[in-house]
């Protein structure tokens, strides 16, 4: 084989089915976990350019989420010769597309994600794709299992109304996203979109399967795949009887030390290749960081695929430059002078700027790329979470990635959770697919002991906090997020709040971010003595690095708030003690923001209001002063 797929591998019998199909087929491929789906949509792909003629517009090609479409894309680049220009879209990024089509003055950006989706479907069956497409002959869509709620809707309408082929490809032993959905409107979600493409099409759906699985390399890696035809099957009668046997097979896996054991750690800090340490929730995850992060083990927690980050490098970009447009020369000069960017390829991150960004000619527009920063519009490739040798995530956000040794957290014997019944089907689902993530070793951990505290989710908020087991009113500890550190001034702005005292300027502290500061690096929260701006809020917080006792931010009001209702113990409750350090917390990333020009001006930092700052994560846990626990204690 000569050309892009020339060191890759031959295609199977059932690969060459798929990718062969006429640009008009309407086909569901249920390919199996590890079964090489990417890799025969890029060969669909590329057959449907370069054999039917299908241009870019001609094609739509969606998938569940950005880390599912950069992978497709980055595949795209490498091996795609004739489809490598087709663009790849998640569900949300593509309904943006066609509202702010439609209607280019509509505050579209602000709504939530499910609103949007549901915007655009009504879009579609009102009006069609005439504005976006002028011919769509052919649309792929990857990850179906995982199409609920408003996207299934999306979908299902997109299908309905536009007369053209279809390559849709998922597998319903991997559809864990049904907890997505409310709990009253669960029942049957699983499924349901493969019994819709049935009932729709009948004889025109082409149903075509990929069973092969190329991952496992081992016995002990392929130990769940056999479960895979029952879960796809998803008879309810069975759920129970299929979790317990996966469970059995998790348990007779090797058994990894405790996380506390000097051995394990040396054991995870020298292992060759990729180790993924998967957990039934992000609660367990925090907890198992902790717990590495305490031993001295290097690790990255994995982000969700939504939380976008936009890299560091950037805010010194800004910085650089006084005026309003910026040439790829001059980009290019800023660019080869920063250390953290001498392997990267420098055209390329021109090229994805100038996507969302392009001013005159071929200059980039700052004010618009800023606006890109505010809205999460940068290119995905610009924002993903970077690779690592050890990472700990949920089974959810490790979904679609695969790593050497994978070490799966024991979920235990089901059991309800919160007074909430348990999807059975769905607990197996989400154990197959943690179990299937593994190339070479496969093995167990026995779940974090927390006792005589507790991990749950804090009410609606998307954060976990740590509770006291017999003091129902004792707050211990909370996770800090995304938007936790203020953004509004740059740390060191002269306008910062009174008590807090950096011993760096605001250009300084810059510098110290970029240069010295270093993603697992350990911070402390201090409280700011003072009355809260609002009735509703807690007060504020420095974030200082536990190292040195270096300020380096202050907490956020979007924190202040979050905080405020985590305290709560009732509805009425207005709380009035406050955790005098919270510690356990780390640097996740130093990250390029954009707050107060004004500010920013103030402080030295260009006229761009834009800089960079420190994002934190980790479970963090609280220290009283005396006072004030026995206050907490009598609330």
């Amino acid at each position: 084989m000569t050309g892009p797929f020339e060191d890759t591998p031959e295609l199977t019998a059932e690969q060459k089915e798929v990718v062969r199909l006429p640009d008009d087929a309407r086909a569901l491929v249920i390919a199996g976990a590890g079964a090489g789906k990417t890799y025969t949509l890029v060969r669909r792909l590329d057959t449907l350019v370069e054999r039917d003629q299908l241009s870019a517009g001609d094609l739509l090609v969606l998938s569940f989420s950005r880390a599912a479409v950069r992978e497709l894309k980055e595949r795209l680049a490498r091996h795609g010769e004739a489809s490598r220009h087709v663009r790849v879209q998640t569900f949300d990024s593509w309904a943006l597309e066609l509202l702010l089509e439609m209607d280019p003055e509509g505050d579209w950006r602000s709504r939530a994600f499910d609103e949007r989706i549901e915007a655009a479907a009504d879009v579609i069956e009102r009006y069609g794709l005439d504005e976006l497409y002028d011919d769509l002959r052919h649309v792929v869509i990857d990850e179906v299992q995982d199409l609920v709620g408003s996207r299934r809707d999306l979908v299902e309408t997109l299908l309905d109304t536009q007369n053209c082929g279809f390559t849709v490809v998922g597998d319903p032993a991997q559809a864990i996203y049904g907890f997505q959905v409310p709990e009253a409107e669960r029942t049957g979600e699983n499924g349901r979109f493969f019994d819709w493409l049935r009932s729709r099409f009948g004889d025109e759906l082409v149903e075509l399967r990929l069973t092969r699985n190329f991952r496992a390399r081992t016995e002990e890696a392929e130990i769940a795949l056999a479960f895979g035809p029952a879960l796809q099957a998803g008879t309810a009668r069975s759920a129970e009887k299929l979790y317990r046997a996966l469970r059995n097979s998790l348990q007779e896996t090797l058994l990894m030390g405790d996380l506390e054991d000097p051995f394990v750690h040396e054991s995870l800090r020298d292992h060759e290749g990729t180790t993924a340490i998967l957990c039934r929730t992000n609660g367990q995850a925090l907890l198992v960081s902790g717990q590495l992060r305490a031993g001295g083990v290097d690790h990255r927690l994995q982000r969700s695929a939504r939380d976008r980050v936009v890299p560091a490098w950037l805010s010194l970009l800004f910085r650089a430059i006084d005026g309003s447009m910026l040439s790829q020369s001059r980009f290019l000069e800023v660019v080869g002078d920063q250390a953290m960017l001498d392997e990267a390829d420098h055209s390329r991150l021109w090229n994805m700027l100038l996507r969302t960004g392009r001013g005159r000619g071929r200059a980039l527009d700052l004010a618009r790329l800023r606006t890109a920063i505010i809205n999460g519009g940068l290119p995905d490739e610009l924002t993903a979470q970077p690779t690592a040798q050890l990472i700990v995530s949920s089974v959810h956000r490790a979904k679609g990635l695969e790593f050497d040794r994978v070490i799966v957290v024991d979920p235990g014997p089901l059991r309800e959770e919160g007074g909430r019944s348990v999807d059975i089907g769905e607990e197996a689902r989400t154990l197959y697919v943690a179990l299937t993530r593994a190339r070479q070793e496969l093995m167990h951990l026995n779940s974090p002991r927390t006792v005589p505290s507790y991990v749950r989710k804090v009410g609606r908020q998307e954060r976990w906090g740590v509770y006291h087991m017999g003091k129902k009113s004792l707050r211990l500890g909370v996770e800090l997020i995304a938007g936790d550190v203020d953004t509004v001034e740059p740390p060191g702005s002269p306008g910062d709040l009174p008590g807090v005292r950096y011993e760096h300027t605001a250009l300084d502290l810059q510098d110290l971010l970029l240069d010295k500061v270093r993603s697992g690096d350990e911070v402390m929260l201090g409280r700011i003595d003072g009355e809260p701006a609002d009735a509703d809020r807690s007060p504020r917080y420095t974030v200082t690095l536990k190292d040195n006792g270096c300020p380096i931010g202050i907490t956020s009001e979007s924190f202040s708030r979050d905080l405020y209702d985590y305290m709560r113990i009732f509805r009425n409750h207005a709380p009035s003690s406050w955790p005098r350090t919270i510690s356990g917390l780390a640097i996740d990333t130093i990250e390029t923001v954009a707050g107060s020009v004004s500010a920013g001006s103030l402080s030295g930092l260009g006229s761009h209001g834009v800089w960079a700052a420190p994002r934190l994560f980790g479970l963090g846990r609280f220290t009283y002063d005396e006072a004030s626990a026995k206050e907490g204690d009598r609330a």
